[in-house]
């Protein structure tokens, strides 16, 4: 029969009552999915029964009453108005028939037997009733009925054709019947009739959705509504449920996309318990496996039912082209089954899985949530999985993997390895993770369980950790002459001994160092080949300061990079190796552009290491608002616990900000936090110390900051570390000599510093140049500063071009040229507010703004200016004369005239004190 709406079905029901009424008994089969509204479709009839003129017996089959003999006829003979009599005489008859089927199953026959005569008497009993007063007999899942009632029925459902009673049987379509024989009886009769509930359509699903939201709500996400119900009223329901929930969470606003919610999985494992056990068992296996096609292997039964179960499914709206319509429907599957069934069928379909070739990370994905291993292959297949997961950036399945690996692997040799792969793998996510295994590994190492290359990656986490005594016991275990030197560890002390030069200099010495032949044969892939280049790069630019040949290498395996397994040591070099070389404005995009990969990734602690170099980046570029920003975001991804010695480098960054911006609260508060002592014995350790030089200097300590910067130069010193791009220790010292009073010592300073500086270094230069002017004659200084400012401009340093013009400022003032100081002074405050350096800001608002509508009209109109016209107007706002403009530019003084002409019509202005202080060089003027 063709499937009927639930009115339609209603009207059918009516009509077949309408001839039961005249005589002409009827019976109905009312069928459908489960959950599609049989049972308010039967309980809607029988409450209408009255108007309809005939009296309602109701009785409904339970899945855990199937064995109680005549139970469902029972209900129907309590529900019938009898007299006492015949009420008596009934429940004599239901007691007598009870013990008949019970004596037959304890005689072992093989279905129970029901005396002939006692089926027909309680059948009377409401036959006779109908000739009183026409029946509707209504009984619900007749398909968990138990046998006898079912035996009792059918003969009740032959004998009513010419009676004044209608039969109403509501059941699911695949159900798997105790008894086969009740449909095929009811539907071989003439006077029985098949009504097929369909689930809701599309318009029905609106329409339902219409009347609890309102149209405008139903036709919002309508399709949605539909996709994720399959036309199941239940699950409908549930989802409008989920949608109100989610409004008056919300105060009324409408999601932007379906919200599936509680209610609905609920719903869905409603569907499955009023269904079959075998349903139930299937969707559970299908939740675990995701597609059908090892189901009956998964649960050890047969194709057929799983065919029949993925239909009953399918039918309820659960799902769809055998998957679930929605993951919340899986999900709430998966968390009704209980640990030992999740762990067995995972289990399962892990040995299904190998069996059939599937990848190793399918493999690897059931056996984790099987949480043991019992297959020989357990341990391979979970490594492989962990280096492809490790590959694709899924850190948190490789770790998952390996921990279950290293728990189940017997053999110590490779469980050491395993141990030495989840260190590298739980590094990416925290560095903190791995300290469990640190002790465990420095034994194995003792034992002479863990060899080679696995032993220079314990050396590198003990010295992260500042456990220096067990990394130098380590590095000296790697020098005996047995311990075995293959390629893969040759490479790998290749490559540590350039990193312990830049970071751990005082371990060099106890590194084995591995022979030409060894040297000549060890690199054997593209990615280590970068790892030795990228670090011999840094150590180069640390010991020789920046060269050009090291900086185009630099950056040609930069453009070769990915974050993969192994790289991050290579571009946390690389990007070092641009920032200490004083090029931090092409290491910032490079930092920025690996950031973005690395979140993506899902790998917090190299987004927290990019983070902290890209605050060092900011520092020398004077964005101290960017180098706290990024100072902060390493610190909060990973813990301060867990940086270990490397702490100094994202902590220093942080203070230095914050000292430059006048936020001494907060940098108190920031060095008040406790660092490992050892992280002085590191390249961390400079850092840190001119840091916390710096603030001393800030807050009125010139001695304490004095000692710091003393002792970062020492280190720097016995390192070979003393190049100007990593700590410019003279500058900061001979600034507290001059708080100190002692101007000589200051000199002596500066001048070391500026006999150290180069082309490249124009940074450094500047900062030296600002400070041997404040240490000389004050007639000097404006001189000296002019050069400073340019010097910085051309190294990309904010805040340190404007202590400069400050000092500028301070030196015209003091020579009583208030006309130039006023120029600069408008330049500097600009500079220092793009640095938020509140304490140069304070000083320099102490003399005024000056007209500060004029100065933002001409440098909204400075975009029009020649490349010549720039140059000279840059320089004669930084107050320099136009003889001293002609001798920079090499032009003639005439030149400059007519360039400053033409400059003053263009920018509206009449002086040269009008001039923006925003103006810079399209490109630098060297001294």
């Amino acid at each position: 029969m063709s499937l009927v709406e639930r009115d339609e079905a209603l009207a059918s029901l009516e009509g077949l009552l309408a001839n039961a009424l005249l005589g002409k008994g009827r019976v109905a089969l009312v069928g459908g999915a489960v959950a599609t509204g049989k049972s308010e479709l039967l309980h809607t009839f029988a409450e209408q029964a009255i108007e309809l003129g005939a009296l309602a017996v109701t009785a409904t089959g339970s899945r855990v009453e199937r064995d109680l003999p005549l139970g469902v006829l029972g209900q129907l003979i309590q529900d019938s108005p009898l007299v006492a009599e015949e009420r008596e005489r009934a429940m004599a008859l239901l007691e007598e028939g009870a013990r008949t089927v019970t004596s037959s199953a304890q005689r072992g026959e093989p279905l129970e037997q029901v005396d002939a005569q006692i089926v027909h008497a309680l059948c009377t009993v409401l036959l006779e009733l109908s000739e009183r007063c026409p029946l509707m007999i209504v009984v619900d899942d007749v398909h968990h009925a138990d046998r006898a009632s079912l035996l009792c029925l059918a003969y009740l459902s032959r004998r009513v054709r010419f009676a004044r009673i209608m039969v109403v049987f509501g059941h699911s379509d695949h159900t798997r019947y105790t008894e086969t024989f009740f449909q095929t009886e009811l539907l071989r009769q003439p006077h029985c009739r098949r009504v097929q509930l369909a689930p809701l359509s599309r318009e029905g699903v609106r329409s339902l959705v219409a009347d609890r939201l309102g149209r405008e709500e139903a036709e919002h996400l309508s399709e949605d509504w539909y996709a994720a119900s399959g036309g199941n009223p239940l699950l409908a329901t549930a989802l409008v449920d989920d949608y109100e929930t989610h409004l008056r969470s919300t105060g009324g606003t409408p999601p932007a996309e379906l919200v599936v919610g509680d209610r609905y999985g609920q719903a869905v494992l409603s569907c499955l318990h009023r269904g079959e056990p075998r349903t139930l068992q299937v969707a559970r296996g299908l939740a675990i496996l995701g597609e059908p096609g090892s189901l009956a292997r998964l649960l050890g039964i047969g194709s057929a039912s799983v065919s029949q179960a993925l239909q009953s499914l399918t039918a309820a709206g659960v799902l769809s082209l055998d998957c679930f319509r929605h993951e919340a429907a899986r999900a709430a599957v998966l968390a009704e089954v209980d640990a030992q069934e999740w762990a067995d069928l995972h289990r399962r379909a892990a040995e299904l899985a190998y069996d059939a070739g599937a990848s190793t990370t399918t493999v690897a994905d059931h056996l984790v949530q099987a949480g043991r291993l019992d297959a020989p292959w357990g341990v391979s297949v979970l490594e492989d999985a962990a280096r492809n997961a490790l590959r694709e950036g899924r850190v948190e399945s490789a770790v998952e993997y390996l921990r279950l690996a290293w728990r189940e692997c017997a053999d110590e040799q490779r469980r050491m390895k395993i141990t030495t792969m989840l260190v590298r793998a739980e590094w990416r996510i925290n560095p903190g993770a791995p300290a469990g295994h640190l002790n465990e590994l420095t034994d194995a190492l003792q034992r002479g369980h863990l060899r080679g290359s696995d032993a220079v990656v314990l050396a590198r986490a003990l010295l992260w950790h500042g456990r220096f005594d067990d990394a130098r016991d380590v590095l000296e275990h790697l020098n005996e002459p047995d311990h075995v030197m293959d390629s893969e560890t040759v490479t790998e002390l290749l490559i540590a001994r350039p990193w312990l030069r830049s970071t751990y200099p005082l371990f060099l010495a106890h590194l084995r160092q591995a022979t030409g032949e060894q040297s000549r044969t060890a690199i054997v892939s593209v990615v280590a080949n970068r790892r030795l280049e990228a670090s011999l790069a840094l150590a180069d630019v640390l010991a020789k300061g920046p060269r050009d040949e090291v900086l185009e290498a630099v950056q040609r395996i930069l453009r070769g990079c990915r974050l993969d397994e192994m790289s991050m040591d290579t571009v946390e070099s690389a990007l070092l190796a641009l920032t200490y070389a004083g090029r931090p404005d092409k290491a910032a995009p490079w930092c920025d552009l690996f950031s973005v990969e690395a979140s993506s990734r899902h790998a917090p602690s190299r987004q927290a290491r990019l983070a902290a170099i890209r605050a060092e980046i900011a520092i020398r570029q004077g964005d101290m608002p960017g180098a706290e920003h990024h100072a902060h975001t390493a610190l909060d991804i990973i813990p301060l616990s867990s940086w270990g010695v490397a702490v100094g480098g994202p902590l220093s960054s942080l203070v230095l900000a914050s000292t430059a911006m006048g936020k001494y609260d907060a940098v108190h508060e920031h060095l008040d936090q406790p660092v490992p002592e050892a992280m002085f014995q590191t390249r961390y350790g400079l850092h840190y110390l001119q840091a916390r030089g710096r603030y001393s200097l800030a807050t009125g300590h010139p001695a304490l900051a004095l000692r710091d910067f003393q002792a970062c130069g020492e280190l720097m010193g016995r390192w070979e570390l003393d190049v100007p791009g990593l700590v410019p220790w003279r500058v900061d010292a001979a600034e507290a000599c001059l708080r100190l009073g002692r101007p000589e010592q200051a000199q002596q300073l500066a001048e070391a510093q500026l006999r150290r500086c180069g082309p490249a270094t124009p940074r450094v230069h500047g900062m030296a140049m600002r400070l041997l002017a404040a240490a000389g004659e004050a007639r000097h200084r404006p001189m000296l500063l002019r050069q400073a400012a340019e010097l910085l401009q051309a190294g990309g340093d904010r805040y340190e071009l404007a202590r400069a013009l400050f000092d500028l400022v301070e030196a015209y003032n003091a020579l009583g040229e208030y006309r130039r100081a006023g120029m600069i002074a408008g330049r500097a405050h600009t500079v220092a507010q793009e640095c938020h350096a509140e304490p140069l800001h304070r000083m320099l608002s102490r003399d005024g703004d000056g007209d500060a509508d004029g100065l933002s009209a001409a440098a909204e109109l400075a975009g029009t200016l020649s490349d010549a016209e720039r140059r000279v107007a840059v320089l004669a706002a930084a107050g320099y004369t136009n003889r001293e403009i002609a001798g920079k530019l090499y032009i003639t003084i005439s030149t400059v005239e007519q360039h400053l002409t033409r400059t003053y019509r263009k920018l509206n202005i009449t002086r040269r004190a009008d001039l923006p202080s925003s103006l810079e060089f399209g490109h630098p003027v060297t001294a």
